[in-house]
């Protein structure tokens, strides 16, 4: 595996698969990897002759009091990760390379719809700082393919928005939450969590779960679920955020009765914030969605 770290070079590779006729994906992640990315580059390989997997932690998406000094870093083991993976090319930029005149003055890119509302509500600005990196990223490396987790849903709708708004000829796939065998999802954050703290935290799943099963048994009192939810993670120990029954296309309150519903939660968990969501299948009968939250 090759390792790149500048823009041009990076352009210059790429220009020689184009002229091979290759077809070109790029995963984009902040490194620490894990098995779930693992899984996102093997997809990447199946469907594409050339794999590019960059790192980069970006600081536009950090708010003040968030963790992008202390966020997990592991490049000797993420570049072994790759070799394992057969990823083609890893893109590491730097911050300068990313953003040249300082990612405080950068351009931003936002989806307003989508950005503000559940992750976004609770940090401000994150959505913006995802979608201006990944439309650069797009934009630097031109895949034909980009994959994605599905853990984070919120991100992937804004992502797959931003591809259609700006007319970018890129195909965004998602791919099901890689889980450890407990129901946790997978996360870099997850190193956060202590002992007691690892065993405590399949609850979230557990949660959202629950709530699956009983929208499936015909269940449509939303607003209840939601508020069984916040009381289950309370009860387990957990700060959170929210637990949200949405819209899957939208993440609005579900109103169509043909939707497929997410069921969304964050939940913070002593230095770890943890993001989860299922999916509940479209259901047959007529939907009467009573009050749901905002």
């Amino acid at each position: 595996m090759d390792e790149l770290a500048r823009i041009a070079p990076l352009r210059e590779r790429v220009s020689g698969w184009r002229r091979q006729n290759h077809k070109i994906a790029l995963v984009p992640t902040m490194g620490n990897l894990h098995d779930g990315h693992i899984r996102l580059i093997r997809q990447a390989r199946d469907a594409a002759d050339r794999v590019i997997v960059s790192i980069f932690v970006n600081p536009l998406q950090f708010g003040p009091k968030e963790d992008f000094a202390a966020y997990p870093r592991t490049p000797e083991e993420d570049r072994r990760l790759l070799d394992t993976a057969k990823a083609d090319l890893l893109f590491q930029p730097g911050v300068d390379e990313i953003y040249p005149a300082g990612h405080q003055h950068s351009t931003i890119v936002d989806v307003p719809e989508l950005s503000g509302i559940l992750c976004g509500a609770v940090r401000p600005g994150h959505f913006a700082g995802v979608a201006t990196v990944v439309a650069k990223l797009l934009n630097i490396v031109h895949p034909d393919l980009a994959v994605f987790g599905e853990k984070d849903f919120q991100q992937l709708l804004i992502i797959r928005r931003l591809v259609a708004d700006l007319c970018m000829p890129i195909e965004v796939r998602g791919m099901a939450t890689a889980r450890a065998t407990d129901g946790l999802a997978l996360s870099s954050r997850n190193r956060y969590l202590g002992a007691e703290e690892r065993q405590l935290a399949p609850r979230l799943f557990a949660a959202l779960e629950a709530a699956r099963r009983e929208i499936e048994s015909g269940t449509t009192q939303f607003e209840r679920i939601e508020q069984t939810g916040m009381q289950n993670l309370v009860e387990a120990g957990f700060r959170p955020e929210y637990f949200a029954i949405r819209q899957a296309h939208d993440l609005q309150p579900v109103q169509d009765a043909q939707a497929e519903i997410r069921i969304l939660a964050a939940a913070r968990l002593g230095r770890a914030r943890l993001i989860d969501n299922v999916k509940v299948e479209p259901r047959q009968a007529n939907l009467k969605a009573g009050s749901t939250s905002a």
